[in-house]
C-alpha cells in the first residue's frame, strides 16, 4: 500500500498545472495535494477494514460459511486494488503532460525547488529542471527496493491425491483428473544477507482446499474408529470430499535475480521473482473443516446429499513442499507427512501438484 501512495503522489502532481494560476502559492498547493493522498488511503483502509468486520460479524452469528467468507474478503481486496488501479492509469496522462509543459517553459516557478512530505518522511523533490524530477523519481524508487522483507500474495492449483501404503499408482481409489486442490495465502519473503541476494526466507499463512473424487461409484463411510470406501446404493453423478486447512508455511528460497548497481557505481538494487526460483521448506497447521459431498438420483428426482463431520480425518496437519520456477510463476509440490486418516489400520497420504504464483 505504501508503495501505490507514493506512486499516487507522484501521479497526482499533474493537478498543480490546474491551481497553479490561482491566489495560494505553488507550494501551498502541492503540499495539500501531499496531505489530501494520505486522506485517500485512510479512508482506503477504513472502509475495507468495515466490510471485513462485517463479515466477520456474519461468522460468528453463523449467517454465512467460512469458506464463502474467505472467498468475499479476498474480492473485497481485489477490487480495492483494481479501483486504485484505475485511478492511477487515467491520473497518469496528465503527469505526462505536467512534465512537457514544464519542458516547455509553460510552467515557472517562483522558488527553486519544491518539497512535498507525507508524515515525516520526504517523498518528493521537485525542480524547475525536469532531469532532475526524473532523478528524483529513481530515488523514491530506490527506497522501496532496498527493502529487505516483502510481501506477496500466493496463489496455486493443481491435482490432488492420495497416496495409500503399498498400493500401485495404477490403481488408484481417487480420479486423477477429477481431484485437485486450491491454495491462497499471503506470504513474507525476507532477505537473508545484507548485501547478497540469493537465499531469502519465506513465511506466512495459507487456506487450502483438498479434494478427492473416489472411482467406482465409491463414497466414504465412518465405521467405528476407521473411514472406509463403500459402493454407494444408487448411481452417483458426483462423490467429493473436501479438507480444508488453514496452514503456515515456511521455505528456504534460492533467487537468482541478479543485482543490479547504479550507473555511477555507489548503489546496488536487489530485486526479487525477476529470474529462476526454488524453494524448499514445509508447513504446518490445523484441519478447519471436512465435507462429502453426493450427487444422484432417486426416482428421476435429483438429490445433493451434503455431509459435513471429521470423518476420523487428521486435526493436526503438516507435511513437505517445494516449488521451481521462474518469475513469479512455479511448479508446486506439496506432501503431507501426517496421515489423511488419523486411526485408520493402513496409513494414506495427500499428494498434490500443480502450479504456483507469487503475486508482489
Amino acid at each position: 500500500m505504501q508503495k501505490i501512495i507514493i506512486y499516487s503522489v507522484i501521479i497526482l502532481l499533474s493537478f498543480i498545472s490546474t491551481v497553479f494560476a490561482q491566489d495560494k502559492s505553488f507550494s501551498q498547493r502541492a503540499t495539500e495535494i501531499g496531505n489530501r493522498i494520505e486522506q485517500i488511503s485512510l479512508k482506503e483502509k477504513a472502509l475495507l477494514k468495515n466490510e471485513i468486520e462485517s463479515i466477520d460479524k456474519q461468522i460468528q452469528e453463523g449467517t454465512i460459511l467460512i469458506e464463502r467468507a474467505n472467498e468475499l474478503k479476498l474480492k473485497m481486496a481485489q477490487r480495492t486494488a483494481s479501483n486504485i488501479e484505475v485511478k492511477v492509469a487515467l491520473e497518469e496522462q496528465k503527469l505526462n503532460q505536467l512534465i512537457q509543459d514544464k519542458v516547455d517553459g509553460k510552467i515557472i516557478n517562483t522558488k527553486d525547488s519544491i518539497t512535498i512530505r507525507i508524515g515525516n518522511r520526504l517523498v518528493l523533490r521537485l525542480e524547475n529542471d525536469s532531469i532532475k524530477v526524473k532523478r528524483v523519481a529513481n530515488k523514491i524508487e530506490r527506497v522501496a527496493k532496498e527493502k529487505r522483507t516483502t510481501s506477496q500474495f500466493v496463489f496455486a492449483m493443481g491435482l490432488n491425491n492420495l497416496i495409500t501404503e503399498g498400493q500401485d499408482l495404477e490403481d488408484l481409489d481417487y480420479k486423477v483428473w477429477g481431484s485437485h486442490f486450491y491454495e491462497w495465502g499471503i506470504t513474507n519473503n525476507t532477505r537473508i544477507f545484507k548485501n547478497d541476494n540469493l537465499l531469502h526466507a519465506k513465511y506466512g499463512f495459507s487456506v487450502m482446499y483438498n479434494n478427492l473424487r473416489p472411482t467406482d461409484n465409491k463414497y466414504f463411510v465412518r465405521n467405528g474408529d476407521a473411514t472406509e470406501l463403500q459402493i454407494f446404493s444408487y448411481s452417483l453423478n458426483e462423490s467429493r470430499f473436501r479438507n480444508v486447512q488453514l496452514v503456515f508455511p515456511l521455505h528456504l528460497e534460492m533467487d537468482f535475480t541478479p543485482k543490479q548497481v547504479s550507473a555511477n557505481g555507489d548503489k546496488t538494487y536487489f530485486k526479487t521473482h525477476k529470474s529462476f526460483r526454488v524453494g524448499l521448506g514445509g508447513y504446518g497447521g490445523f484441519n478447519i473443516k471436512s465435507k462429502q459431498i453426493l450427487k444422484y438420483k432417486i426416482d428421476g428426482d435429483r438429490v445433493k446429499d451434503k455431509q459435513k463431520g471429521d470423518f476420523n480425518v487428521s486435526n493436526f496437519v503438516y507435511g513437505l513442499s517445494t516449488y521451481v520456477g521462474y518469475g513469479e510463476t512455479s511448479l508446486y509440490v506439496k506432501y503431507d507427512v501426517s496421515p489423511f486418516f488419523k486411526d485408520n489400520l493402513v496409513d494414506q497420504n495427500n499428494i498434490s501438484l500443480g502450479v504456483r504464483f507469487d503475486f508482489n
